[in-house]
């Protein structure tokens, strides 16, 4: 598999708040035969313009579809705060959505071109008075989700001024396994993360604050843009993804904040990364990293 370059940045773009990505809606007369199951697969393949519709069906793929199909509806069942949909990896093994979406773990730093800054080094580190909740899609300063299959999440950076340059001359550790560090850090500017991805609650996710099961085997890029709390107390970070907006919450995920654990939900606290930059210079206004 390809390893792609993992970007962390800053840009001006007008981001909408984020909405659920539903996937197919269905019912239990849905599962209650293999012709309404064959019927349920067809709406999926069509919804999705699945390659080799007028072939026959793939009865390994179908077989694989309704495994998952129960899987989804199943876990809805149960009294958690986020919610599973019948997505476009619906017809995909856990193996399979491994190996092609979150199959290249690659931190920050790799991708720069300038060196790391000291060790302990933390610009954010006294830091105090954070806000409650920040949303950095709500400053204009993420750019729109893409769909980069087995690409990790790519994002750019610039000066949220618009008349400036900046040049990135490499990047800085958020302490690991610290979520109030990496509080600090978000509260001031997005931040690059690595979490693992790779299991079923996450690859149906749609919405919600995510509790599900993960380990904390790091296998796919991403960047926490915000954080926020419920209504009900649940402290969540906001998570911008790679797989196109019609995975999650518009191609964002919210995951759950503060838990026991140091290294924090999927790992998200393990190996946090942001860009530093130096004094604005150039011709142009972006910057890829």
């Amino acid at each position: 598999m390809s390893r792609c370059f993992f970007l962390l940045a800053v840009a001006v773009a007008l981001a909408l708040a984020a909405s659920p990505a539903q996937g197919i809606p269905f019912t239990e007369k849905d599962l209650a035969s293999e012709e309404s199951l064959r019927g349920l697969y067809e709406r999926w393949r069509s919804h999705y313009t699945v390659a080799g519709l007028e072939d026959p069906l793939d009865d390994d793929r179908f077989n694989v579809f309704k495994e998952n199909v129960r899987y989804i509806h199943d876990a809805n069942k149960k009294d958690r705060p986020f919610r599973l949909a019948l997505n476009k990896f619906a017809d995909m093994t856990t193996d399979e959505f491994r190996r092609t979406y979150a199959g290249s773990r690659v931190r920050l730093h790799r991708a720069l071109s300038g060196g790391r800054r000291a060790e302990g080094s933390f610009m954010y580190a006294d830091a105090g008075d954070l806000p409650p909740s920040v949303d950095w899609r709500q400053k204009g300063a993420v750019t729109g989700v893409k769909d980069q299959g087995q690409c990790d999440i790519s994002i750019f950076v610039t000066s949220q001024e618009g008349s400036h340059d900046v040049t990135i001359d490499g990047y800085e550790d958020v302490p690991a396994n610290d979520e109030n560090a990496l509080e600090k850090a978000v509260a001031n500017q997005p931040v690059a993360v690595a979490i693992e991805a790779s299991g079923q609650d996450f690859q149906f996710y749609s919405e919600g604050v995510f509790t599900g099961s993960c380990g904390t085997e790091l296998d796919h890029g991403v960047a926490a843009v915000g954080y926020g709390t419920t209504r009900d107390g649940t402290k969540y970070w906001i998570v911008k993804n790679s797989w196109g907006e019609n995975w999650g919450e518009s191609g964002y995920i919210r995951m759950q904040r503060g838990i026991s654990d140091s290294h924090g939900l999927c790992g998200i606290a393990m190996e946090p990364s942001y860009p530093t930059k130096s004094a604005p210079h150039g011709a142009s206004n972006k910057e890829e990293l």
